[in-house]
């Protein structure tokens, strides 16, 4: 039995999410992100808008040079995680084994599903009406033997479509398809895959892996496997349903006007670190590296990191820390453009971690714990430290934010 995956990508989600609450938004340019003359960039933009030459992650004044008559909408993560909420209760009704690529977007291992649900094509038909009916939006599916290719299928489906690449048929449906196509591949290896003459996915799939790993190592590797249709490298280094943990966490801010303003640096800061240490919380992990990241209005960019005296998933230590690596490293010359918190080298940890204290850590731990459960319950903006209040930005649209559906920690094992 070959194997069957869905991917499910829905329809320019953000946009249509706000069309539900504004009916009037519809068949008009809008783009969701921020106002037009602000430094963001554009989290979604409506297919009238993409006529335009607006995409996402474009900064939004260009989208407003491209289309002035868009309607320029802040967005709102609270309701797109609902809808994401509500499609992944859909998807799983379909299939146990389902891996939410992003808060839009999921892969569906529906192998073996054809006794209940039938061939695979009206199973993706079902799972299609079934979240309309779920959350009245489109969505466009992908079927293939592999993430890879339905993910691309997905794409070519849109909109509102379904498309099924049939088994031994990958790599004849994916040779005509510009390299571009492939999950990874940006704008510098698609420059440098033509400077070597391939343009097609076929062209890349005539070349002898030892060639390709010569040029481009292990992603030449990867690029051999993904040309003919596998999971081969990155994008796919997990099993379906798999609840893997990050590697990194981190949240960043681009402010409206560069500051040198510490209070409101130290502020803002906070609220990063109130973020992050929230991510670190629901995935139980405990941090042993913090990065801070300064981007100065020349656009250079410095990055300094500290490793921790003992792992922590707390806002205090994070944002102690990452105010002591602001004072040490800023060039008070420079007015600051960006500012951002990455963590790493996480470790899972039980029981008490700092015995010298006098308990502030387990009071802080009760108190921010609490402080979870009411954000879980009311959205992310209910609780916030004081200390952070100045430095409180709206919360952009993103990908991978807390609380997203399918994205809960991995379950622990008693040898873990």
């Amino acid at each position: 039995m070959s194997r069957t995956v869905f991917h499910v990508d829905m329809d320019a989600f953000f946009v249509s999410v706000e069309e539900l609450y504004d009916p009037n938004l519809r068949g008009k340019p809008v783009v969701v992100g921020g106002k037009s003359n602000e430094r963001g960039v554009v989290s979604a933009a409506s297919y009238e808008a993409r006529k335009f030459g607006v995409h996402s992650a474009m900064p939004l004044r260009t989208a407003y040079q491209h289309c002035p008559q868009a309607i320029f909408v802040e967005g709102h993560p609270e309701r797109y995680r609902e809808y994401s909420g509500r499609v992944f209760e859909v998807l799983n009704r379909f299939s146990p084994l389902v891996q939410m690529a992003s808060i839009d977007e999921a892969y569906l291992d529906m192998t073996g599903t054809e006794r209940l649900l039938g061939p695979p094509l009206r199973a993706a038909h079902l799972l299609h009406e079934g979240v309309k009916q779920a959350t009245d939006l489109n969505c466009s599916i992908g079927i293939a033997t592999s993430r890879l290719v339905a993910k691309i299928a997905s794409d070519q489906a849109k909109r509102n479509g379904i498309l099924h690449v049939l088994p031994g048929r990958e790599a004849r449906y994916l040779a005509p398809l510009e390299v571009r196509k492939i999950p990874g591949v940006g704008k510098v290896m698609e420059k440098n895959l033509h400077s070597i003459g391939i343009r097609r996915i076929g062209d890349l799939a005539i070349l002898d892996e030892k060639t390709l790993t010569s040029r481009f190592g292990k992603w030449g590797l990867a690029l051999a496997g993904k040309s003919h249709g596998l999971d081969a490298g990155g994008w796919f280094d997990s099993e379906i349903g798999e609840r893997g943990d990050p590697k990194s966490i981190s949240h960043e801010h681009t402010f409206h006007e560069d500051t040198r303003d510490p209070e409101r640096l130290e502020a803002t800061l906070t609220h990063l670190a109130e973020k992050v240490a929230r991510r670190l919380r629901e995935h139980n992990l405990h941090t042993r590296t913090i990065q801070l990241k300064l981007r100065y209005s020349d656009f250079t960019t410095i990055t300094r990191a500290r490793s921790l005296a003992a792992p922590t998933q707390l806002d205090i230590h994070l944002i102690e820390e990452s105010r002591r690596l602001l004072h040490e490293n800023w060039d008070r010359s420079q007015t600051i453009r960006l500012i951002g918190i990455h963590t790493s080298g996480f470790e899972h940890v039980t029981g008490q971690l700092d015995l010298l204290d006098s308990g502030r850590s387990e009071k802080w731990r009760q108190a921010l714990e609490a402080a979870d459960k009411l954000r879980d319950k009311y959205g992310e903006s209910a609780v916030a430290l004081g200390s952070g209040l100045r430095g409180k930005f709206r919360e952009r649209v993103q990908e991978n934010p807390a609380a997203l559906p399918g994205k809960e920690p991995r379950k622990q094992s008693p040898g873990d």
